[in-house]
């Protein structure tokens, strides 16, 4: 079959076009500034990639053209479809309907630590010889690809609350058939389709009501949020983590290293985890994973053990860079708590300046609904840097608070030109948008790079 995917260049998309090729499909795509790591991807597996929107590809008729939601009506391509009557599907409907309905489904679904969590349950799952297929919203560096499907009878699904396409207003994850079901956490964001925190709520409501009654529902206990969700109606086995012992599990902090804690229950210290993953958001993460794992025959120590040897995924934390003792690092945190929590996590690594470089990407930080929590969350960042593009048209009170924490910025150009010429050894550079922003960290990395080395002045 041919299937042409429309946003290839997306995490999920991307990973849709790993599946469809190992199944065996002739896959092309069309969509526009691609950046790595998925444009790295796509280049490894051979798959045509046409740039821009326009309908040029559709007119060999593909037999299924696969939409992604950054289609809309109006687009060249999605109008060529609906009048050539085109043979079309969303993402997730495919997914869902081809793949994932016969096997047994570990989605993992929150607003934060998705991408990490499921990494580290298909890292656990692989490391104990379980080979579970998966899609990732992210390339971990244990895997080939984002997405990879395999005979094992377990795959890891990043379960995303967005939108399935312009024709499917569902959130992705509804088509999924989940039997194990991570709830991480839940805060507000999305808020160009969702109006409020109510409605996300609702769907995920949603997705707790297609988990079966022999499943299991991994549920952070710490977050009221997630809470008020299950209050909605649950039909599933639960089981809870966090950090103190109001949770089935919880996380126990070892020593002054945040890199080494344990596990516990009610009765004993289960496991230790010793890795290289910084902050305590991904301690809680990696328990999730944990737990989840146990529903595939995996123990507790087993699963902590396979998490020592476990490194993150591409733009989560990932060293792109390091030139006359200066680090810069690009991550994928793009919601205030995110942001937040990143710096906070790095903050004891950094023995000079911490500095942020923040790109209000998603749609809800572009509209300015987090604006007024920006300024709290560069709090931990000793400089910071945040784009403000000229058609964000953001509120100009919120814009003077933001200028007392942060120097504002209209262009990468301009951001390059003005870290390079900052930056002293031993600072640590922090780069955080959920876009490509236009290859911004390995450029300012190559900058610095080539910054003249400044000659120590005679006495």
């Amino acid at each position: 079959m041919k299937i042409h995917i429309l946003g290839i260049g997306g995490t999920f998309m991307g990973g849709l076009a790993a599946i469809a090729r190992q199944l065996g499909h002739d896959v092309t795509g069309s969509d526009q500034k691609i950046y790595p790591p998925m444009s790295t991807q796509l280049e490894q597996m051979a798959i045509n990639v046409h740039e821009g929107y326009d309908n040029t590809p559709l007119h060999s008729q593909p037999d299924l053209v696969l939409v992604g939601n950054v289609m809309s009506r109006g687009m060249e391509a999605v109008e060529y479809i609906l009048n050539e009557n085109l043979n079309y599907q969303s993402g997730p409907q495919w997914l869902g309907e081809t793949v994932l309905k016969h096997k047994t489904v570990y989605a993992v679904a929150g607003t934060h630590g998705k991408t990490t969590t499921a990494s580290m349950l298909a890292w656990i799952l692989t490391d104990q010889g379980i080979d579970p297929g998966f899609l990732i919203g992210g390339v971990s560096p244990h895997f080939d690809s984002s997405a990879r499907l395999t005979d094992s009878a377990h795959f890891v699904i990043e379960a995303d609350e967005y939108d399935s396409a312009f024709f499917d207003k569902r959130a992705k994850f509804v088509h999924y058939h989940s039997d194990v079901l991570i709830l991480n956490n839940l805060e507000y964001d999305h808020a160009d389709i969702y109006p409020d925190l109510t409605a996300i709520q609702t769907q995920f409501h949603h997705l707790v009501r297609t988990v079966p009654g022999n499943g299991e529902i991994i549920v952070n206990a710490d977050d009221p949020h997630v809470k008020t969700v299950l209050d909605m109606g649950c039909w599933t086995d639960l089981v809870s983590f966090g950090s103190g012992p109001h949770a089935d599990f919880w996380v126990m902090p070892l020593g002054d290293n945040p890199s080494h804690f344990s596990i516990q229950n009610s009765t004993d210290q289960l496991a230790e985890v010793r890795w290289n993953v910084s902050g305590k958001h991904n301690q809680m993460n990696a328990l999730a994973a944990i737990l989840a794992a146990t529903r595939a025959g995996v123990s507790i120590a087993a699963a902590a053990d396979s998490l020592c040897r476990y490194e993150n995924v591409k733009r989560r934390m990932e060293l792109v860079g390091e030139s006359g003792g200066v680090r810069v690092f690009d991550d994928f945190a793009h919601h205030p708590t995110a942001i937040e929590t990143t710096l906070s996590g790095r903050r004891p690594h950094v023995h000079g300046r911490l500095i942020a470089v923040v790109e209000p990407r998603s749609n809800s930080m572009r509209a300015g609904v987090h604006s007024r929590q920006l300024p709290k969350a560069l709090g931990t960042a000793d400089q910071a840097f945040v784009m403000v593009y000229p058609d964000m048209q953001w509120d100009e009170l919120v814009l003077e608070k933001l200028k007392q924490k942060a120097t504002i910025v209209d262009s990468v150009e301009a951001l390059i030109s003005q870290i390079r010429d900052t930056v002293e050894p031993g600072d640590e550079v922090i780069c955080m948008s959920n876009g490509g922003f236009d290859n911004a960290p390995r450029r300012l990395a190559d900058a610095i790079q080539q910054k003249p080395k400044q000659q120590k002045q005679r006495p």
